[in-house]
This record gives structure tokens, sequence and C-alpha cells, in this order.
């Protein structure tokens, strides 16, 4: 089988595949007899059908498929072999059925558009900044206030406060305000509400300054929209007739649960980051003061990406592609895509196209990899996390671990996490080969240069 390429300019190539009789005939015996051996023909023994027969009914289809199908490999070879790089695929000049009742030897051309040579050679001459923000004195005392809340004692109160729950007996009022005794009034004895998630604050600010034993009426449609969930918890009741109720309570207040904060101690420090590792107030604040660090770190390592991005779009963006190609490809493999809108896609997609062509080749330079311990321990930090937003902050490795293993083993999962872990090496391997400018900032000064940026 003869490939052969023409370049058309320096990003389009034309590839002809000639195709003689004897490049497919003996693989179409093959398969015919392949298909007489393991498929049930009407009227013979399974293994038993007569070559000729099995050429008469099945030799186009088969001669078809395997013309095809060689013609398919020798493109993806020679492209290889041959280290032809091309975006997206090669494009049939013209797609038309097989005369095979006339011909043995066919033509097949397709289009390249090929991948604009790219001289990317990324150094110390290239300048990004990198923003660090500073942690203020005001920054640690919120962070200490939301620690010691989330890991405070609730216990009984005598006066509602804003982070309370209400304990108490509902009863459905009518309209003149009287309590509902007819057959199928809604009734909670032991009833409980967060006034402080309600999302009207008129039905939130009925419970301030109550105490325990009196009465507040309020709505409950009004506190959640109606939201059946949040209803049918609240009223005891199915979703089903949850969303229509929209009639007041009055609730008679038995208890007020408060959250009371955690005192500086031991206990306090182990809950927060582990045994051992805090002692005293000092070193308390010194690792609340690195634990918002490495929360604020995420934002300064998105700037810097999209610093770093630009900078590198702004030296080695300027590059030709074959449009005439790409489009036909993206409407090829695009429903949504036609004619008539195609321009206006493919001037969306072209920054990603070369942020991607650029970004291949720095990874190239940085001879950037992606091993399986990385994915794991990326793994192991997301699951981390994860259990953390629900106050698991000391859980032993092997958990950690084996989760992180769940999780890698779903391949939806498993994806984005090498995606996010090429993204965070790539970028790694950027900080070593430009010159990075730190820079220390406030948070709203952060927030200033977010924005433009």
């Amino acid at each position: 089988m003869e490939v052969t390429m023409q370049k058309n300019g320096d990003v389009s190539a034309r590839l002809t595949v000639n195709v003689v009789e004897s490049d497919y005939a003996d693989k179409v015996t093959k398969d015919l007899k392949e298909v007489g051996r393991n498929h049930v023909i009407p009227g013979f023994r399974k293994g038993h059908v007569p070559f000729g027969e099995l050429k008469r009914r099945f030799g186009m289809q088969v001669t078809s498929d395997v013309i095809n199908r060689e013609v398919y490999d020798a493109v993806a070879n020679y492209l290889r072999d041959n280290k032809v790089d091309i975006l997206g695929e090669p494009l049939p000049v013209e797609v038309v059925e097989l005369d095979l009742k006339n011909k043995k030897d066919f033509t097949f051309e397709y289009d390249l558009a090929l991948t604009p040579a790219l001289d990317v050679n990324v150094g110390k001459d290239i300048t990004v900044p990198y923003y660090t923000i500073a942690v203020a004195d005001d920054m640690i005392d919120e962070q200490d206030k939301g620690l010691r809340k989330r890991f405070g004692a609730q216990v009984p109160g005598e006066e509602m406060e804003p982070d309370a729950l209400v304990k108490g007996a509902l009863m459905q009022l009518n309209e003149d305000g009287t309590v509902n005794e007819n057959e199928g009034a809604i009734q909670v004895v032991s009833g409980i509400v967060a006034p402080m998630y309600f999302k009207s604050k008129d039905e939130a600010d009925k419970f301030d300054g109550k105490k325990v034993g009196d009465k507040v009426v309020f709505n409950p449609w009004n506190t959640c929209d109606g939201d059946p969930t949040e209803m049918s918890s609240m009223l005891q009741i199915d979703k089903e007739i949850a969303s229509d109720v929209k009639s007041d309570f009055e609730m008679a207040i038995s208890e007020i649960i408060v959250v009371r904060p955690a005192e500086l101690n031991e206990e306090f420090f182990t809950n927060v980051f582990g045994k051992d590792k805090v002692h005293n107030e000092e070193e308390y604040r010194n690792a609340v003061k690195e634990m918002i660090a490495g929360q604020l770190g995420g934002n300064s390592e998105i700037l810097f990406r999209q610093e770093a991005q630009k900078a590198l779009m702004d030296k080695y963006g300027e590059m030709t592609f074959a449009d005439d190609l790409l489009k036909r490809w993206l409407i090829n493999r695009n429903e949504g895509l036609n004619e008539e809108n195609i321009d206006e896609e493919y001037v969306k997609l072209l920054p990603g196209l070369k942020w991607q062509l650029i970004s291949d080749r720095v990874a190239r330079q940085a001879d950037v990899k992606i091993e399986e311990d990385d994915l794991l321990n990326f793994a192991k930090m997301m699951a981390a996390r994860q259990f953390a937003q629900y106050g698991m902050t000391n859980l032993d490795e092997e958990i950690i671990t084996n989760y992180a293993k769940q999780m890698l083993n779903d391949k939806n999962y498993r994806g984005r996490i090498i995606e996010q872990v090429g993204d965070a090496k790539l970028f790694t391997a950027i900080k070593e080969l430009v010159t990075v400018d730190n820079k220390e900032v406030s948070l709203d000064e952060f927030k200033e240069i977010a924005q433009k940026a």
C-alpha cells in the first residue's frame, strides 16, 4: 500500500493512499472464512459453508470493511512513523461508495491540518508576577472565631442568639390567628427550627429576643420559599403536601440551644491541628496564620497561572492555522455547528487551541511527566479536604489513602485528577523556567489586581 504526502503550505497537506488488490485480497479471504466459522447461516451447518457461498453473500461488505480498515491503519501508521503532527483528524477529500463490481484498485485522499511549527523556549527573559496575600491580624481573629465556634459546645440557653437552634411545639393556625383544631391540622410536638438559615430575614427577626417559654408566630413557607424538602423536615410531613402549606404556625419555645466557643486548651488545639502540633496561644495563632496563608495560596496560584498564560501567549501566540480544514473538522464532529455559525465558534476556540500547543511545548521542554504517585498524592489531598469540610481533620492516614484510591478507580474522578495534576506540574515547571516577581499585597489590593486580570 503506497502512502504519500504533499504539503500545500506551512500548515496543510494532502495525504494520498493508493490501494491495489494485493493489499487487501488475503485479508478479505481470512475475514470471510472467519464469518463462516462463527456465524450460523441458514441451510448450512456452522463452520461448513462453502467459500463460494460466503463470497457471494458477504464478499462486497467484507471487502469494503477490510479496505476501509487497512486504509485507516495505513494513514495512522504513516503519521506516527513520519512524526506528522496534525490538528483534528484526516479529512477525506471525497466520500464515495466503493465500486467493487468494476474496480479492484482505489485511491483515497485526505486533507491534513498540520500543527504549526513553534519555537517555544521559555526562559528567564519572561517575568511573571506572583502575588502573595499578607495575613493580617483581623483575618487571624476572624478565623479563630470561626474555629472556636465550630469546635464549641452546644448548650441550653435562656434567650435567643444569632446562631441558636430553637426547639418546641408547632401548631398550625387559622387565618384569624387561632389554633387550627380541625382534623388533619398539622401539629408538631417536638419541632426544631434554625432561624439563622431562614431565607427570609423578616421571619428570622420574629425570634429576636425570645426566651424559653415564649411563643412565636411565623410562616414556615416564607422561611424557605416553599422548598418541599425543608418544609417536610420542619413540619414532619410528606414532601407531596409540604409545599402547599402556606399558613402561619405558632411555636411554643421549650428549649434554646446556643453555641459556646471552645476554650483555648489542649483539647481544642488537638481537635483543630492534631496531637502535639500546637501547645499554647502563640503557637496557635501562628498555626492559624499558616492555615489562612494556605487557604489564600490557592488564589495566588490561580492568578499566577493567568499571568503566566498571558505572558506566554503574548510571546508565542502568533501562529497560523489551516482555518478552512479545522472548520470542516469541527463541523463534521459537532452536530450544532454548520456553515452559518462556524466562524463565530472558531474564533472562540482559537485561544484555547493556541494555549494547548504552547503548553504542550513547555511540558516537553521541562520534561513534565505524570506518575501514579502524583495522582495518589493529589487524590489524598482532595480526600483530606473533603473530610475537613465535615470537621474530620485528624483521620488516620490509611483511611485517607484508601478513600483516595477509590477516587482514582472512578474513571470520571481519575480524568479530572490527571488534568489537575498535569496543570499543577506544568505551572510548577513554568515557575522554574521564568523569572518570578514575588510581591506581597493586602487582601483588598489582591482583589483589585485579580479583577483587572
